[in-house]
């Protein structure tokens, strides 16, 4: 894909789910790509990537990471955030570490590598910086307060950065996706009846103010992956600031 091919791509959470989709798509368009992640497999499953241990809640790990990645691979051109957790919980059941540990991992990490890359890319006037969030972050949700505060206070951070970065050619843009089958997701019904929950995903819940999925699919992640390879390339040279959802019409666009 156009402005992909040659370019150095880091990507957080690179070793499962729609973090792994993301390595594989850009490995794939011919990006040097630089996996990062807590855990990651043996590298003949990074797809050709190359692999840098990382704990996105420590700033210091972040700065040592971005250097390293810049030295092995070259100047980073595209950076996807998409290292996150999700430990579901009504509000009067989640307990200050599980809130902090929520915003550690989906706020702070974002902040850490964003400043980190956009540092680098400033001088070099060029880059793209795609944040995965979530369509949780513009439609209350159950259970998910948490989650869905921390993933809006990400979106937000996100664009209020491509603002600052427009002066200087740097792209920055949101893909927030729906319910996607990843381990994230299975684990989540695997905490109920899983077909039941599965159904409920598809035609949605009115106890839970849930609306279903119009589409009539959960999204695999390569769907996810497909809109970050189109914002990161140059066919998207001219959209900045945007949040894109991926959920098959969920949010009904609210």
């Amino acid at each position: 894909m156009d402005g992909i091919g040659g370019r150095v791509a880091l990507v957080t959470g690179a070793g499962q789910g729609i973090g792994a989709a993301v390595r594989d798509a850009l490995t794939g368009a011919g990006a040097r790509v630089a996996a990062a992640d807590l855990r990651l497999g043996p590298p003949e499953g990074l797809a050709g990537a190359a692999p840098y241990p990382l704990d996105v809640r420590d700033p210091r790990a972040v700065e040592e990471t971005v250097a390293a990645v810049e030295r092995d691979l070259g100047p980073i051109d595209i950076l996807v955030n998409v290292a996150g957790v999700l430990l579901p919980g009504q509000v009067g059941e989640t307990g200050d570490e599980e809130w902090r540990q929520t915003f550690a991992v989906n706020a702070d990490g974002v902040f850490h590598t964003c400043r980190a890359v956009a540092d680098r890319m400033t001088p070099r006037r060029r880059g793209a910086i795609i944040t995965v969030g979530s369509n949780a972050a513009s439609v209350p949700r159950i259970g998910m307060a948490a989650y869905a505060a921390s993933k809006a206070a990400a979106g937000m951070f996100t664009r209020c950065l491509g603002l600052e970065l427009a002066r200087y050619g740097i792209r920055c843009n949101v893909v927030s996706p729906g319910s996607t089958d990843t381990s994230m997701l299975r684990a989540l019904w695997e905490s109920q009846d899983p077909a039941g929950a599965h159904d409920a995903t598809l035609d949605g819940d009115p106890a839970a103010f849930r609306v279903g999925i119009p589409l009539g699919r959960v999204a695999d992640p390569r769907d996810i992956a497909d809109a970050v390879l189109f914002l990161a390339s140059d066919r998207a040279r001219h959209i900045t600031m945007h949040d894109l959802l991926v959920d098959g019409g969920a949010t009904l666009r609210a």
